[in-house]
C-alpha cells in the first residue's frame, strides 16, 4: 500500500492532458435553443442580407457555430476590439469575415462601420457575434446602428435540460470517458444551464478521477460541483 506522502505524489504527477473542443459541423448537437442559428449558417451564402450576427449569452454556442461557417465560408477573422489597427481590405481577401464580440467595450465603431461599408461595396459577407441584441449595442453613430438594424439577427438561447445532456455525454465521449446516464442526468439538473459550464464540469471531473484514480460517480461529481461553487463563491 501506498503511504501517504507517496500517494499524494502519486496524485500531483498525473497530468491532464489537453481536449481541444471539437468545432465541426458533425460536433454540432442542434436542439430547440440553436436550430435556427445553425439553420442560419446552414444556408450560406443565401442569406437575405450579406451581413448576419449571432446574439446569445456565454456558453450558448456562438463559437462553435462561428467555427462552423469560417470553415464553410474560408473567412477571416477577426476580434471587434481589434478592428481599429486592423487591415480592413486585406480581412476581406477571402470574401467573408467574422467578427466576434461586437458587444465588447473596446470595439471600434468607426472602424466596424467602414468594414461593413466594405462589404457591401466588394459584395463579401459578414458574420458577427454579439451577447445583446443590435439595438441594445451602444454605438452612437446613426450610420453604423442603421448597418446594424439591417443585418440578419439570429438569436440563441441558454440550452435546456436535454440539449445540456447530450452536450455532456459528448464532452465525455471526446475524453474517451463512459459515463452513466444516471450522472449525466445529474450534472444536467445542477449545472449552469451553458455549454461553457458543461466544459468546465467535465474537464474538472476528467481531472479529478485521473489524479485520484477515482472512477466517474456521482459521489464524485457531487464532490467536484461542491468544490466549485465554493470556489466560485
Amino acid at each position: 500500500m501506498l503511504k501517504p506522502a507517496l500517494m499524494s505524489e502519486t496524485r500531483q504527477l498525473a497530468l491532464e492532458l489537453p481536449h481541444p473542443p471539437a468545432l465541426t459541423r458533425a460536433d454540432f448537437i442542434v436542439g430547440a435553443a440553436n436550430e435556427a442559428a445553425i439553420a442560419m449558417i446552414d444556408r450560406y451564402p443565401a442569406w437575405p442580407n450579406r451581413v448576419a450576427i449571432l446574439v446569445g449569452p456565454p456558453g450558448s454556442g456562438k463559437t462553435h457555430l462561428a467555427a462552423i461557417w469560417r470553415e464553410s465560408s474560408g473567412a477571416a477573422e477577426v476580434g471587434a476590439r481589434d478592428l481599429g489597427t486592423a487591415d480592413l481590405g486585406a480581412l476581406l481577401a477571402s470574401g467573408a469575415v467574422l467578427v466576434e464580440d461586437i458587444h465588447a467595450p473596446e470595439t471600434d465603431p468607426t472602424a466596424l462601420f467602414h468594414l461593413l461599408n466594405l462589404v457591401r461595396e466588394r459584395e463579401a459577407h459578414a458574420l458577427l457575434t454579439s451577447r445583446v441584441l443590435p439595438a441594445e449595442l451602444a454605438f452612437v453613430l446613426p450610420d453604423l446602428r442603421s448597418r446594424l438594424r439591417a443585418a440578419v439577427p439570429v438569436g440563441l438561447d441558454a440550452p435546456d435540460d436535454a440539449l445540456l445532456a447530450q452536450v455532456i455525454v459528448k464532452l465525455f465521449a471526446d475524453r474517451q470517458l463512459p459515463v452513466d446516464a444516471s450522472l449525466v442526468d445529474y450534472l444536467s439538473r445542477r449545472i449552469e444551464r451553458s455549454l461553457e459550464a458543461a466544459g468546465r464540469i467535465v474537464a474538472a471531473l476528467d481531472a479529478e478521477a485521473l489524479a485520484a484514480g477515482r472512477p466517474l460517480t456521482r459521489q464524485l461529481a457531487a464532490q467536484v460541483l461542491a468544490r466549485i461553487e465554493g470556489e466560485e463563491g
